[in-house]
């Protein structure tokens, strides 16, 4: 009797039959259309299905074409897929007649939406074709590009589960939707302005225009007349203007209450942006690529405190002072949706703005604007006109950040949209765990197994809509991958809202603190797929972190794996006179420098002159008698000390603004600075005074370079030579410091992580230092070297703190409850 298994086709060859589960990145990227297409290539019959978990094909065939479609199924895949994995399966012939895409069935388990993609050439050349029915339609959209991750509503990912399922396709969308030949076959968000949403103009509170093309023209004709307008992009709204008009910026930065921090400009084509900075070929690729995020490209010149000039291979393009005034870096990305391309007009459209400022639709330092009714009253006094759809965002995303370092790798400074929710392979497995980070640019983290999802850049933890907008982005990432988490893990600060959150969360569930620099030093070692196995040496700059005895660390080297770290050396400690107060007043960090250094407060001075007369007496009285002087060892810190000494900036008006308008002028005088100034080390074994592993770290003193800088201040030293000598002295000290503990330890790899080094000057001169005298460099290149990353190193931590006792040489995870040490409630967020 002939089984199923063995039954003959007419050609005489016996027939198999295989089932195959692809899991991944491959809902909503025309993977089913590639399926289909390829079975009916090789003449295979058989089925292609989406489940909850992922891709479920079965094919049934001779045994050549079945290999071959085993094969080829991983081998090109379509342009936005990322395959983690293929089970296959023998299964009995079914002796099935052609090959099927049936529809999906929906249930729990772990799958890959994918993150939203810029538009494509495709769908940009139908757009712009006169003769085609999806001309100027600014929802175009195909299987290669469009909105995925913030309209989809839940899995598996099919229309009825988007905010696309109020409209309903027109019949000429649904025949190319259900043809497996077309390049819209099963495009979860295909329309046209038969059946798509539609645009509007809105002024003071009322709907003047109707209709795509209309409000698009009158949109632009504001832009052009020095508006600004409020635009519902693809991820939440964008406040634009013309990005030559002074008094529009202007306005808008008073408005947003920015204060001088850098807006971000979109630009109508690459030559635009080689007319504002040199643009290399990896930038190139990723301002024009899928992902489209914001490249911060390096200007060449600054001419003034606030002005800069370019030598680059586009056009001159005027920009206003106010854009990016101070910033060694001007934040450029391209039209990434339709309607974006269309602002900037199609050929034969009335001239506008070839440069928008295109910045988050907020005020600094809130969640991004998502929902309609929300824009119209946060926003009235914002913008001068909104320009809004009709498809609902159900997720806020904000714009990604990056740049591209000299060797072509890229530092992701903001991981959001164009990269969220693709996830990141773990050195090891996990239990279900969510992970909070910090309460600054604020992400979170979700893992289970060998897989872990950031969530997208949520902002800062300072008020209700922010926790709000944590708690939305948790439920509808938890949704996404059917994780439910058993641990939860946090930040080790007493005060963090995001703490409070886990421990609300969690109920009942464990939640776990890992300190903060540790988490920063984990992070890195995830990024660059390390196990664990052997320890490295964590450069850990930043800021502001919670340390283990209630001071506020920033300046760390330690020893560290997953499991524990040791604190080899660190910054020197010096009072930070009034918290919050001193970090947005660099001058005051100053004067603490001077005083713990035993240099006398001098009237020529900058620093010293910023500070007025009454103040300063106060803030000598104060430091002398530590009131309200959390001791700290932040590099950042140190940073905006050296800023304030140097004259540079003496008042912050966003966070780490000293320290980059301080980077600025070492861009420009690092290649002929002279000789670095030099910190002293003292104490510890970095120091080579040989006293045992573990007694007490090093500490790295910085009373030498202040001296230096206070010498050069006074004799009229360029400020770009000061400011370049101590860039260098910060990358000596760090080399000194690893050279040492790798002689007591035998470590050879270096982890740079930290917001600090966001600075592209000094993680460059790290980096070089540490490479050339034979150490293996980790520098992040798929999450943020900040808090944005923090999230990933808590959850590896705490990982391992379940497997692991923990030890006074080896700790960095407790468990979370109502205990706080005793000095926990000296230290404020700082």
């Amino acid at each position: 009797m002939t089984t199923a298994r063995e039954r003959q086709p007419l050609g005489g060859q016996p027939l198999v039959r295989r089932r195959l589960v692809v899991r991944g990145t491959v809902q909503g990227v025309g993977f089913r259309p590639f399926v289909h297409g390829l079975a009916h290539e090789l003449g295979l019959s058989g089925h292609v299905v989406n489940l909850a978990g992922g891709v479920v094909t079965e094919v049934e065939g001779t045994p050549e074409p079945v290999q071959a479609f085993c094969e080829r199924l991983t081998t090109a895949p379509p342009p936005l897929a990322v395959i983690a994995s293929v089970s296959q399966l023998n299964l009995p012939v079914a002796g099935s007649a052609g090959f099927a895409i049936l529809p999906s069935e929906p249930g729990a388990g772990h799958t890959g939406v994918p993150p939203d993609a810029a538009v494509c050439a495709d769908c940009l050349a139908e757009l712009a074709d006169p003769a085609d029915p999806r001309h100027r339609h600014p929802f175009i959209t195909c299987t290669h590009c469009g909105p995925r991750f913030t309209v989809v509503t839940g899995l598996p990912y099919d229309r009825p589960r988007t905010t696309m399922a109020a409209f309903p396709l027109c019949e000429r969308c649904a025949v190319q939707y259900a043809d497996p030949a077309d390049r819209r076959f099963h495009a979860q968000p295909v329309c046209c302005p038969a059946c798509g949403p539609r645009l509007r103009l809105e002024r003071d509170g009322a709907v003047t225009v109707h209709g795509d093309a209309d409000a698009v023209t009158q949109a632009r004709a504001l832009l052009a007349q020095g508006a600004v307008l409020a635009v519902k992009g693809v991820g939440g709204y964008h406040l634009a203007c013309d990005a030559s008009d002074e008094d529009a910026v202007g306005r808008l930065r008073e408005a947003k209450e920015r204060g001088g921090r850098p807006f971000a400009v979109m630009v109508a084509d690459l030559e635009t942006a080689r007319g504002l900075a040199p643009v290399s070929e990896a930038e190139a690729r990723l301002l024009s690529g899928p992902r489209a995020p914001v490249v911060l490209l390096r200007r060449t010149t600054l001419s003034t405190r606030s002005a800069w000039s370019t030598r680059s291979t586009g056009p001159t393009v005027p920009l206003a002072p106010s854009v990016c005034p101070g910033s060694p870096d001007i934040g450029v990305m391209l039209p990434y949706s339709p309607l974006h391309r269309l602002l900037f007009g199609l050929p034969g459209d009335p001239p506008g703005p070839r440069v928008l400022v295109m910045t988050s639709g907020n005020r600094s330092g809130e969640p991004i604007v998502t929902d309609d009714a929300e824009a119209a009253a946060r926003l009235s006094g914002t913008a001068d006109a909104r320009l809004a759809h009709d498809r609902p965002i159900h997720v806020p995303c904000d714009d990604s950040v990056v740049r591209v370092r000299a060797d072509g790798s890229v530092l992701p400074l903001r991981r959001s949209r164009g990269y969220v929710p693709e996830p990141l392979p773990l050195p090891f497995e996990v239990p279900p765990t969510l992970a909070v980070g910090g309460d600054l640019k604020s992400v979170f983290c979700l893992a289970s197994g060998r897989s872990a999802w950031l969530s997208q850049h949520i902002g800062d933890l300072g008020g209700l809509a922010a926790a709000g907008a944590l708690s939305r982005a948790a439920d509808h990432l938890t949704r996404l991958t059917g994780i439910r988490p058993e641990v939860f893990v946090a930040d080790k600060h007493p005060r963090y809202r995001s703490a409070a959150w886990a421990r609300e969360r969690a109920g009942g569930r464990p939640l776990r603190l890992v300190q903060h620099h540790h988490a920063h030093v984990a992070s890195a070692m995830a990024d660059a797929g390390l196990d664990g196995t052997a320890p490295v040496i964590g450069v850990a700059f930043d800021g502001t972190g919670y340390g283990d005895d209630g001071a506020v660390w920033g300046g760390e080297v330690m020893l560290a794996d997953y499991t524990g770290y040791r604190r080899c050396a660190h910054l020197a400690y010096v009072p930070l006179p009034g918290g919050d107060a001193a970090v947005r007043n660099p001058y005051r960090m100053a004067l603490a420098h001077l005083r713990a250094a035993g240099i006398p407060w001098g009237d020529a001075l900058p620093a010293v002159a910023a500070c007025a007369e009454g103040e300063l007496h106060l803030l000598a009285r104060q430091l002398e008698r530590r009131v309200a002087c959390v001791p700290t060892s932040s590099m950042g810190r140190l940073f905006d000390a050296v800023s304030s000494l140097a004259g540079v900036c003496h008042r912050a008006g966003y966070e780490a603004q000293a320290a980059m308008e301080l980077e600025a002028y070492a861009a420009r005088g690092v290649a002929g600075c002279g000789r670095p100034y030099a910190f002293a080390l003292r104490g510890g074994e970095a120091a080579g005074d040989g006293g045992a592993a573990g007694d007490r770290p090093c500490l790295i003193d910085p009373a030498p370079v202040l001296r230096a800088v206070v010498a050069d201040v006074r004799a009229g030293t360029p400020v770009e030579a000061v400011a370049a000598r101590f860039h260098l002295a910060v990358a000596d000290a760090v080399l000194a410091v690893c050279t040492a503990v790798r002689r007591r330890s035998g470590a050879g790899t270096v982890a740079l992580t930290g917001g600090v080094f966001a600075n592209a000057v000094l993680e460059e001169a790290c980096s070089r230092r540490l490479t050339e005298s034979g150490f293996t460099v980790v520098r992040h290149r798929r999450v943020p070297c900040g808090d944005g990353g923090l999230a990933l190193g808590q959850l590896l931590v705490a990982a391992r703190a379940g497997d692991h006792a923990q030890t006074p040489a080896a700790r960095g995870c407790e468990e979370g409850g109502d205990h706080v040490p005793g000095s926990a409630r000296q230290s404020g967020r700082g």
